[in-house]
């Protein structure tokens, strides 16, 4: 039976560079894959999933319209897909969630979507709060704080400080964005 796995976490922790992997042992055994991404996720190619670490690969950009559901099954239908990947999951809307969830429970075909749960200002982001409610497995992957202990917490660095105000999307990466555990969070303090 095909579960909709959510595996979440903050910047830095590799998700993307897990998504990688998990398509890579699909396709080393001859199964087929189908790879999503955010269309607001602009920093690199549009179309591609990119970790930080340099590793890379083609993704079905998805933006407020798509109907992730019905492009399964038209690729499905041209062969079997056996697993669908998603990154920068917290972006997607309610009925892509959905969408997702009736490729599972329909078709019996697992979903493994990844990202972020809170945003800088510890929020969730909406695809990130249907996938907490959908999910069959809720998986976290741990990165750390500079202090060493587990970052749970996005923060955003504007002229050098922390900052808790503002849109809730605002697309970056290391030079915008840190992981923070939650003391370092709530203090402010972004380094010894």
């Amino acid at each position: 039976m095909a579960q909709l796995y959510y595996r979440y976490s903050t910047m830095n922790a590799g998700k993307t560079i897990d998504l990688i992997k998990v398509a890579y042992n699909y396709e080393e055994r001859g199964k087929k894959v189908m790879v999503f991404t955010s269309a607001l996720d602009n920093r690199f190619i549009e179309g591609k999933v990119v970790s930080r670490a340099g590793l890379s690969r083609d993704a079905i950009a998805v933006s407020e319209e798509t109907n992730i559901l019905q492009m399964f099954l038209e690729e499905d239908a041209k062969g079997k897909v056996d697993c669908v990947l998603v990154d920068e999951c917290q972006f997607l809307k309610k009925h892509h969630v959905q969408e997702l969830v009736e490729i599972v429970d329909s078709c019996d075909v697992p979903v493994l979507a990844y990202g972020l749960k809170n945003d800088f200002r510890n929020e969730l982001f909406e695809g990130s709060k249907y996938m907490l409610i959908y999910a069959d497995k809720i998986e976290e992957i741990k990165t750390i704080c500079w202090c060493g202990r587990k970052a749970t917490m996005v923060g955003k660095i504007e002229n050098g400080k922390l900052v808790k105000t503002g849109p809730q999307i605002e697309i970056g990466g290391n030079e915008k964005y840190v992981s923070l555990c939650r003391k370092h969070y709530n203090d402010g303090r972004l380094g010894e």
